[in-house]
């Protein structure tokens, strides 16, 4: 509870020095000011632009997510159980995973136009490495000797991957989704940005080319907004797919 109100008064305390420097140290015309940035965001949601665009970007985000964390898990798993596919794919992997995601983006524009479609296909390939990459080192962190002991006692491949592989690496797989939620957003915004009349990004770029920095600011809070809540759910589905890392937590709490 300390910690919860001691980052409301710091947040606020950084409201009032803005609100004070806007236009006493800073230009407002650079720097905006809090109450100006509320009315832009104030006016947002009762045009209902902020629904309508965060709308399409939750799906873009959503579906990019949601393809690229499935492909990214297949893959990753499949990967970390074939040590001869894993050698003759690693370094085409590694050539795509080394080159900028964004980079892509004119590319698909070519191919896939400048829909939905695009956002969704450049926010999955984005997801992709970074959930892949966790679900691959989880797998192959598995305990070698506990899968020959499970092997000599009958066990066959769909058992060690659903009684043991998939438990144990299921942390790691968590951890490349919530690294995953940041960069999901990224590529829908980025999207929006280069190539879309639709969505938190197209209404941070509209803002930005009428010089509205309060609009530019209130963009930027909703885009913070869904962030956060897109955190929140991969965290709930945590707690639901991991009790017993819940538990843990709590207990060192108390201790």
């Amino acid at each position: 509870m300390n910690i919860f109100l001691g980052r409301i008064v710091l947040i606020l305390t950084l409201l009032v020095i803005w609100q004070f420097a806007s236009g006493t140290f800073a230009d407002p015309f650079f720097v905006s000011s809090p109450m100006e940035v509320a009315e832009r965001f104030w006016t947002l949601v009762i045009t209902g632009r902020l629904f309508a665009h965060g709308w399409i970007t939750l799906v873009e985000t959503l579906g990019g997510f949601i393809v690229g964390a499935s492909v990214g898990i297949t893959v990753g798993l499949l990967l970390g159980r074939n040590e001869t596919l894993a050698q003759l794919l690693d370094p085409i992997l590694i050539s795509l995973y080394s080159l900028p995601k964004v980079a892509l983006a004119p590319l698909f524009i070519m191919w896939f136009g400048i829909g939905m479609e695009m956002k969704i296909i450049l926010t999955a390939a984005i997801v992709f490495f970074l959930v892949f990459l966790n679900t691959y080192s989880g797998v192959r962190s598995v305990s070698g000797e506990l899968v020959e002991i499970l092997r000599l006692m009958g066990a066959k491949e769909r058992h060690l991957v659903t009684k043991v592989i998939m438990p144990s690496a299921i942390q790691w797989v968590f951890t490349g989704l919530k690294l995953s939620v940041p960069y999901a957003l990224i590529g829908a915004i980025v999207g929006e940005i280069m190539a879309s009349n639709r969505g938190l990004g197209y209404l941070l770029q509209d803002a930005a080319g009428q010089l509205d920095t309060g609009g530019v600011f209130a963009a930027l809070i909703a885009i913070i907004f869904l962030a956060l809540c897109l955190q929140a759910a991969v965290k709930f589905a945590e707690k639901l797919l991991m009790p017993w890392k819940t538990v843990a937590n709590e207990r060192e709490l108390t201790i």
